[in-house]
């Protein structure tokens, strides 16, 4: 509990600043009746936790405070702005024009599961122990004010509060009547084309989602359709995860959509588009020269990436970092397969014999992660593969947010709808709500393509 410091006594004479005694009753030099000075209040301060209410009495039930930002999991207060970063007003009572900022509105090290630290051996530690992350809740709303005095908010187009459908949403994301957080567009993300289908969930820990996907579906010289999904994964120890993660699954998207059409081979597609996501993670850590002076020891974005191709006949994955591909047959009698390695320290042990699958995954330093892209990975190794299936099938493209809960292959075929080739997007959604079940204690995304990749037109049921 924090206590309001107490105020010193009075030491000068309120009349006439002649330095005073302790327990003088009178000024000696002008004669001021230093009993009239007022009292130092009784301190009784007041503690608000997760929104609860304050304490009883009349002051306080006149002041409605918005409930505090999360602090970083260790019994800190998250950090505090420079005043360049906060609105000001004039003289007069305006707000002051406003400036894009230099640097992103959330803070460049979020609390949360993941909390990297950075070694000269090259491994990025992905997943120290979870401290709980306590969700913001909404304080009692004011009485709401007048339809006419909230009428100018909505007409000035202002977004207007989803708790109390009163209050004008302020820059930071907070309602200005009642202090509801609102929710971010990137909480829950959703996106179907053509046949293949992904999700995106914040999860149930994390105060905000750093994952990112990109889905499409073209056609290759000869006229044959392909399906593409790319998923990001953002290092939260990292500057910018979220930013880092949206550029990576955008230019690899892209990538992919433009070359395939020309005749490029799916896997060399596949390594051109790590290599342009690369490149646009790395364009982000040339910040503004006013952003490094003010944050002088943040570190590059950086974030892991997955991928497949489909096509009529063909399967092409790719990655970089953690986030896994999964092949589930249609059949389920036959064997599922996972078709990615990790670059973590456990897939590393177990490659070199030093201890089991089971053995590395208990042990703390699993999700400690030996590629990323980012302007400080060491030296960037593009994985590609490309497999011949001989039966139809779905292929799963996640982050460890879903395979946490669902970490062989086996598991995975489990957890995913039996008519998930058919029903992409119902499929993604269920296999969202299987992590969220578990526990939700990382960002969950997940994009499903059917194989062999369905004629062009050819979509969800």
């Amino acid at each position: 509990m924090s206590q309001m410091p107490q105020q010193a006594p009075v030491s000068k004479c309120p009349s006439c600043e002649e330095p005073l005694e302790p327990g003088d009753r009178f000024c000696g030099a002008c004669g001021y009746d230093l009993s009239v000075v007022p009292a130092r209040p009784e301190d009784s301060p007041t503690v608000v936790m997760n929104g609860a209410a304050p304490g009883p009495g009349p002051a306080r039930d006149e002041v409605d405070w918005p409930t505090a930002r999360d602090s970083d999991g260790q019994g800190r207060p998250a950090p505090v702005h420079a005043a360049a970063e906060l609105p000001g007003t004039d003289s007069g009572g305006s707000p002051l024009p406003s400036q894009e900022p230099s640097a992103p509105e959330e803070p460049a090290r979020e609390p949360g599961r993941e909390s990297a630290q950075e070694h000269s051996s090259g491994v990025r530690l992905d997943r120290p122990a979870e401290p709980d992350e306590y969700p913001l809740q909404a304080p009692a709303p004011r009485s709401a004010p007048e339809p006419a005095a909230a009428a100018p908010a909505a007409g000035a187009g202002g977004k207007v509060c989803v708790a109390c459908r009163a209050g004008r949403v302020d820059r930071d994301g907070y309602c200005e009547n009642c202090g509801h957080a609102q929710p971010r567009e990137r909480d829950h993300m959703e996106q179907e084309s053509g046949p293949v289908a992904a999700v995106s969930d914040r999860g149930l820990r994390h105060h905000r989602n750093e994952d990112a996907f990109s889905v499409g579906c073209t056609a290759l010289p000869d006229g044959a359709p392909a399906t593409v999904a790319i998923v990001c994964d953002g290092v939260s120890s990292a500057t910018r995860p979220d930013d880092a993660s949206l550029a990576a699954s955008r230019a690899a998207g892209e990538s992919l959509l433009g070359a395939l059409p020309r005749g490029t081979h799916p896997q060399q597609a596949m390594h051109d588009a790590i290599l342009a996501a690369s490149h646009a993670v790395n364009a982000l850590a040339a910040e503004p020269a006013t952003a490094r002076e003010q944050a002088p020891h943040q570190n590059a974005p950086a974030c892991t990436l997955v991928g497949a191709v489909v096509t009529a006949g063909l399967l092409v994955v790719g990655w970089v970092g953690d986030s896994r591909v999964y092949w589930v047959p249609a059949d389920r009698a036959t064997p599922p397969a996972r078709l990615t390695e990790d670059d973590s320290w456990a897939a590393q042990m177990v490659a070199a014999g030093l201890m089991s699958e089971a053995e590395a995954y208990a042990d703390e330093r699993a999700h400690a992660i030996t590629g990323w892209l980012g302007a400080d990975a060491y030296e960037l190794e593009p994985h590609t593969a490309s497999f011949k299936p001989d039966r139809p099938g779905v292929v799963v493209v996640c982050t460890d947010g879903l395979w946490n809960y669902a970490e062989s292959a086996q598991e995975m075929a489990e957890a995913t709808p039996l008519d998930a080739a058919v029903r992409p997007l119902h499929s993604a959604r269920v296999l969202v709500g299987h992590a969220l079940d578990g526990g939700g204690h990382d960002n969950v995304t997940v994009a499903l393509l059917p194989f062999p990749a369905p004629p062009q037109g050819a979509g969800s049921a």
